[in-house]
């Protein structure tokens, strides 16, 4: 078993109580396991890697991952959603819905995405991808094929089948409802615990098992309880979009005269296992009229939020507070959910979003939105062996570059990382003792052949965009540019 020296300028280790900074030090592992922190480690090792000016610390971990030829960015300019093909016409419901890609395509755009992910120093992630472009959701299928990529490009996730049992559409007339299939979402689940129970612990135990329900409004109370019961049988974690968005607050109330929060609760779906994007709009947040104790019920869950910043703030929204939620006691992790899928951008925008929601600049620090990429993200996951430099931990590491010109003066490596650094910053990445990324290349990964395919693949889903957009009109119609075209 080879044993391996990793050497810094500056090394995040983890001393059991939480991360500190060492200046010259090295991590040393063996296979795929840290045996060695701190500096002058006296033992016989078969190779060395010299980080020099860079920060070796442990591998972001990604809870609401891109996997995707991101659509959301389509998304940026073009408003509102519902008239851009992110909300089925209720004819293409009727007429009935087609998988817009391939399956080869589907298989490339999920590889694509963990070449994204890890080249942004993630070496951990729980994907997702868009349904609007798919005949109902994720299949058994295609999601072992994914496990498959995952290996093969050295990332380590964690995986599981979309499923719902609605979709929202619209009507000819303008007016919103939901297509509900809830035996055909109730075989999805099927679907997913048996992938999980196939795929949980493949690949020397770097793909594992999850449960992924679609956004709570397209789900019914029988999908959200017998998800509860399979997640806790399998003991696996389930996530769940919820508290995303104002018309998802308000669908949920309507229903049952409950918040989002209050129903999954009264559902028994909320629980340590469980991992909520984007738990943004519960009671106390400024724009929810309604009162109610949400807070108290996620704190007491153990549940987990997954803050999404910079998808969040290019829908105009922001979370009340990071600050405020953290210290009521609910964990909270991050998930990037767009592209860019760059962790850095993310941990810097939520800083700033934190500070201007509390109008107080000490309201959180860097050190705050690091530990929520890391030790908390592996805690949510039941994982203390990730997120953290420390011995008995998996060797997952990334060496951050702190040498461009572009970066400025180094105080301090993790305050500089999140004031002027990016996720193109990353020069290598470990997962599992296995060197997946050197110098932004990936070993067998031609990037320029994937840029081009991607390019072609992700044209050729723009040009589908009318089948499923209201009342159908031209692409040129649905996505306008910037500047008139000369």
């Amino acid at each position: 078993m080879t044993t391996t020296r990793v050497k810094a300028r500056y090394v995040i280790g983890f001393d059991g109580q939480g991360h500190r900074t060492m200046k010259d030090a090295e991590v040393v592992y063996r296979g795929d396991t840290i045996i060695f922190v701190g500096r002058g480690y006296e033992g016989p090792v078969d190779q060395e890697i010299d980080g020099g000016n860079a920060i070796l610390g442990p591998g972001f971990i990604d809870l609401n991952a891109l996997a995707d030829l991101d659509t959301t960015v389509l998304a940026f300019d073009n408003q509102p959603d519902w008239a851009k093909g992110r909300v089925w016409p209720e004819d293409y419901v009727a007429s009935g819905p087609v998988e817009m890609y391939s399956t080869d395509e589907q298989t490339f755009k999920m590889k694509y995405a963990f070449v994204q992910l890890i080249r942004n120093g993630i070496t951990t992630a729980l994907p997702i991808t868009s349904m609007f472009y798919r005949e109902w959701a994720e299949t058994y299928d295609e999601f072992a094929r994914s496990a498959d990529s995952a290996a093969e490009v050295g990332i380590r996730a964690y995986l599981g089948p979309c499923y719902m049992t609605g979709v929202s559409l619209i009507r000819d007339d303008g007016s919103f409802g939901v297509h509900w299939d809830e035996e055909r979402g109730l075989k999805g689940l099927a679907s997913a615990r048996d992938y999980v129970r196939k795929f949980d612990g493949a690949h020397d135990g770097l793909v594992r098992g999850m449960l992924a329900p679609d956004r709570i409004e397209n789900c019914t109370s029988e999908l959200i309880r017998r998800s509860a019961a399979v997640a806790e049988e399998l003991d696996c974690p389930i996530r769940l979009h919820c508290c995303q968005g104002l018309d998802e607050f308000d669908s949920i109330v309507g229903r049952y005269d409950k918040t989002p929060v209050e129903w999954l609760s009264s559902l028994g779906f909320l629980s340590k296992r469980s991992l909520l994007p984007h738990g943004v709009y519960v009671t106390g947040h400024t724009a929810i009229k309604r009162t109610g104790n949400d807070v108290d019920i996620l704190a007491a869950s153990g549940a987990a939020l997954i803050h999404c910043p910079l998808v969040l703030s290019r829908y105009g929204g922001m979370m009340e507070s990071f600050a405020r939620l953290k210290k009521a006691g609910i964990p909270i992790g991050l998930g990037t959910d767009t592209f860019p899928p760059d962790m850095v951008e993310n941990m810097r925008l939520g800083i700033s979003l934190c500070r201007v929601a509390e109008g107080d600049v000490s309201a959180c620090s860097s050190a705050d939105f690091y530990n929520a990429a890391t030790i908390v993200a592996a805690d949510a996951l039941g994982r203390p062996d990730l997120g953290r430099l420390a011995v008995g931990a998996k060797a997952d590491m990334t060496l951050f570059d702190l040498s461009a010109f572009e970066l400025g003066q180094v105080i301090d490596p993790i305050q500089t990382m999140m004031l002027s650094g990016t996720g193109r910053d990353f020069k290598m990445s470990i997962v599992n003792g296995r060197v997946v990324m050197k110098d932004r290349q990936l070993p067998g990964i031609d990037l320029d052949a994937y840029r081009h395919r991607a390019q072609a693949q992700f044209d050729g889903l723009i040009a589908k965009y009318p089948a499923r957009t209201w009342r159908h009109p031209s692409v040129d119609e649905i996505f306008k540019p910037s500047f008139p075209l000369a």
